[in-house]
């Protein structure tokens, strides 16, 4: 059981956030993973960095950059992941790895088991060629570690069917098509009937994304039918511009997911946590 999302509060939804390891630089990411911990913010998707992603826009190929430029590779995140993730009482890490850049060098098992060894609570492979899913899947199984599989909201049917079927640690529906970091454009009407129908085809999470940026937004996917959305770029150019003015990543940080998590810090009737209010 991934437990993704299971340990938010009651008629709330969840919180995702994305980052790459390496931006900002390791040392402080360990710091800024113990605030969201104390902020009881459910998942980070925690990517290995890689170049000129597709699927990215300006903000989130600028942080993939800086976080290479930082020599971030797959070993040091494994290190820094199996270093951290003992300490962390309610965040859950899913790992995201591209396979051009990350996975295809090596042999999927041993990289599947490698990313499980290091405590990571899940893995999303990006760019994975559709030949080789399904073995991909079975070494997942094998290592025992729960898989985030993704669709877009307008995907055909039998793509929804799939990435259904084998989600095992929640299903990331990607609101629309285009790069990261632009508006969260699709119609209400859509997203509600696609959320629909991959909840009657599986029981896992189904978080949504794509131009994420506000409590509002959040609040919105909920009322949709979503268990949780997640927040990336407009998190990722806080970092840029706290690292930009040399401030507190962490404090800068900290100020966006405030104005994001899904209840306000010592409201009656929520469950105790430690988010500093200030």
């Amino acid at each position: 059981m991934s437990g993704f999302f299971a340990r938010r509060a009651p008629n709330r939804p969840g919180l995702a956030m994305f980052l790459h390891a390496g931006d900002p630089p390791l040392p402080v990411l360990a710091d800024l993973l113990r605030m969201l911990d104390d902020c009881r913010v459910d998942c980070l998707e925690l990517a290995v960095p890689f170049p000129d992603s597709v699927t990215d826009g300006p903000v989130n190929r600028r942080s993939a950059r800086r976080a290479l430029a930082q020599g971030t590779g797959l070993t040091e995140v494994l290190d820094f992941l199996a270093g951290i993730r003992p300490h962390l009482r309610h965040l859950r890490i899913a790992l995201l790895a591209d396979w051009s850049h990350t996975v295809r060098p090596l042999t999927v098992p041993g990289f599947v088991r490698r990313v499980a060894d290091s405590g990571a609570d899940g893995l999303l492979v990006h760019g994975l060629p559709p030949r080789l899913r399904a073995g991909c899947r079975e070494a997942v199984r094998t290592a025992g570690l729960p898989m985030v599989t993704t669709c877009y909201a307008t995907s055909a049917a039998e793509v929804k069917a799939e990435a259904a079927e084998h989600a095992s640690a929640y299903l990331y529906l990607v609101a629309h098509y285009g790069r990261s970091g632009g508006a969260l454009t699709t119609g209400r009407p859509e997203l509600a009937a696609a959320v629909a129908e991959l909840r009657r085809a599986t029981t896992a999470p189904i978080a949504v994304g794509f131009g994420v940026r506000s409590r509002a937004e959040i609040d919105l996917l909920y009322d949709l039918g979503a268990d949780a959305a997640v927040v990336g770029s407009a998190g990722v150019a806080r970092i840029e511009r706290a690292l930009a003015e040399h401030t507190d990543v962490t404090d800068a940080f900290h100020e966006f997911v405030r104005t994001l998590v899904p209840y306000p810090p010592n409201r009656a009737g929520d469950p105790p946590h430690d988010c500093p209010t200030s």
